[in-house]
């Protein structure tokens, strides 16, 4: 039951280009998973769903690797750098609950439809923006790709269904060497991880079937809010 929990997290994430990782978190929290699992569990899972989605996405010729280049070469370093970081265990559930906070904000003030025309990303704020949102996602778990995407929306630096095409492999990029961090810091994901990766991939290859076909992401939305928003407060607030 728990690996389909899984399942459906990354079904619905993947549907808007997600992989998962800030749900992935808020249902471990929910499950009080040791702080030492959570982190390097997320980024596992985080891992399988955004492979299969970054080649789905390539396949249909939908990532803009040109502007990709630029947000890896500075979110890259600091996940990796976040990664090797290991908080005590209340700065971590709070630093955790607050990035759930923000996520469900986030989700719930998204917009769906078309932004204005794109423009170009200017070098020095795709960089504030990649070296930001890696050293988040090496720091707590998430794949980044939660921040990234309405910043690229709200800025025009990318319209709603090129960010999803951007999201993926940002993800997992950056779940890669934030990974790598994890496990050199002495922190090990589930034992139960395999299942659990089944389960994600499962849900990755529908969901991202779903979303490269018919990219309707407002009931997922505030579905995937609430989680977030109701985590990130247990997060916070549970002792």
């Amino acid at each position: 039951m728990f690996a389909l929990l899984f399942g459906i997290i990354s079904l619905l994430y993947a549907t808007v280009g997600q992989a998962g990782g800030t749900a992935f978190l808020a249902l471990m929290t929910f499950a009080s998973f040791a702080p030492s699992e959570m982190r390097p569990t997320a980024l596992a899972l985080n891992i399988v769903a955004a492979t299969y989605s970054t080649w789905a996405f390539n396949r249909n010729k939908a990532i803009d690797w040109r502007k990709l280049w630029i947000l890896l070469a500075s979110s890259m370093p600091t996940a990796l750098l976040g990664g090797l970081i290991v908080l005590d265990e209340r700065i971590y559930k709070t630093t955790t609950g607050v990035v759930l906070l923000i996520a469900g904000a986030v989700t719930i003030l998204g917009r769906d439809e078309a932004a204005s025309p794109d423009r170009n990303a200017p070098l020095w704020g795709a960089a504030s923006v990649g070296g930001g949102v890696g050293l988040i996602s090496g720091l707590t778990g998430v794949g980044g790709g939660v921040f990234l995407a309405p910043t690229m929306i709200a800025l025009h630096w990318a319209s709603p269904k090129q960010t999803a095409a951007l999201s993926a492999p940002f993800i997992l990029a950056n779940s890669s060497v934030g990974l790598i961090g994890t496990l050199f810091a002495g922190q090990l994901p589930s034992s139960h991880l395999i299942q659990y990766a089944v389960a994600a991939l499962a849900g990755a290859i529908v969901g991202t079937a779903i979303g490269l076909r018919w990219l309707g992401q407002a009931p997922t939305r505030f579905i995937l809010a609430g989680i977030l928003l109701a985590a990130g407060m247990q997060s916070i607030f549970w002792r």
